[in-house]
């Protein structure tokens, strides 16, 4: 069972969203509905299972209904129709207190204008989900530094969020998320506010602290670039449906649509696939190399093109333990042509 199971969920806003919904189940799309009953379709019949320990990207352009979709999760927002459950739990059937209770305990949330509470110094905002709890000054406060320390700002637990930087601002509350000590974050647009570079420092700090920690991270991005670096796998919604979901090679290589493709066409596709997806059987006629001397099945085309060009013989690809094949600039670039 995934942790996180989202069933036929539909979200409509507007004074009568249950008559409208009607409408929608008899086939009425979003502009439609929108013109002639003034109801919003934000999602519909969403379908997902988002697993333990994995980064899932929800992506798609403005008003495709990503963060509405996030927000059902934790149910800042209810929805019209169909259920979100955790660990088999009807979040969407929860109690007032039981719904509290579940977002100290399993849930935390990184917004993307930082979300930060100006009057608090940045020790004091790390550890405020523990304060919530009601942990015991000292206690907390450790607990704070050491995610303060993780996320490299040490020296700065005693500023203001005024005193630091949008890069800055947005490490605290990545460390916020991250000392409330919950097993699934959900992260809205954290990092679009941040200029190119501070953003791929912080994309490249989550997937460090994701490798040792295996937190369960929802991650919301209208970036491509993003959501395949970062995804372990990817669903492109648009005008409130879902189009697709799958590995970022899977998005890149087998698009589901029309959209789905226009979405992915522009992207650095040496950079997003591994090399494993051009591999050809080792040659029968020649001896095994010595594993160090091949390329790891899951690195990168990008990664491995210096040792490819000019090269005439084939390049072994490990996995694992064992040589899986070979892989050569030409079988690269028939691979890549497949994708125009």
């Amino acid at each position: 069972m995934a942790l996180i199971e989202i069933r036929g969920l539909t979200t409509i806003f507007g004074p009568d969203p249950k008559a409208a919904l009607a409408q929608v189940r008899a086939g009425m799309d979003k502009a439609t509905l929108l013109a002639s009953t003034r109801h919003t379709l934000g999602l519909h019949d969403i379908a997902l299972d988002i697993e333990a320990g994995e980064i899932f990207v929800i992506m798609g352009l403005s008003g495709s209904g990503k963060s509405t979709l996030v927000r059902h999760i934790n149910r800042l927002i209810d929805p019209t129709a169909g259920q979100v459950l955790i660990d088999g739990q009807d979040v969407t059937a929860l109690s007032v207190s039981a719904l509290i209770e579940l977002r100290r305990s399993r849930l935390s949330m990184v917004f993307q204008r930082f979300g930060l509470l100006s009057h608090r110094r940045v020790i004091d905002n790390v550890a405020y989900g523990l304060e919530v709890r009601g942990v015991g000054r000292n206690e907390r406060y450790q607990r704070a530094m050491r995610w303060i320390e993780q996320v490299g700002l040490g020296g700065f637990e005693y500023q203001l969020p005024s005193q630091l930087s949008g890069g800055m601002q947005q490490r605290v509350g990545l460390a916020r998320a991250l000392c409330s000590e919950t097993d699934i974050i959900l992260m809205d647009e954290a990092f679009s506010a941040l200029d190119p570079l501070i953003r791929s420092q912080l994309q490249g700090d989550l997937l460090k602290l994701q490798a040792e920690l295996g937190r369960t991270i929802v991650f919301i991005t209208h970036d491509l670039d993003e959501a395949l670096r970062i995804g372990t796998r990817v669903a492109i919604l648009k005008d409130g449906c879902l189009l697709q979901v799958g590995t970022p090679q899977e998005v890149l290589m087998h698009s589901a649509d029309a959209h789905a493709a226009a979405f992915v066409r522009d992207v650095n596709r040496a950079r997003a696939i591994s090399i494993g997806s051009a591999i050809l059987p080792w040659p029968s006629d020649l001896p095994l190399p010595a594993l160090d001397r091949a390329v790891d099945a899951d690195a990168s085309i990008e990664q491995v093109l210096t040792r490819l060009v000019g090269r005439k013989t084939p390049l072994a690809v490990r996995r694992g333990g064992a040589i899986v094949g070979q892989v050569s600039m030409e079988a690269v670039r028939e691979m890549l042509a497949q994708q125009d």
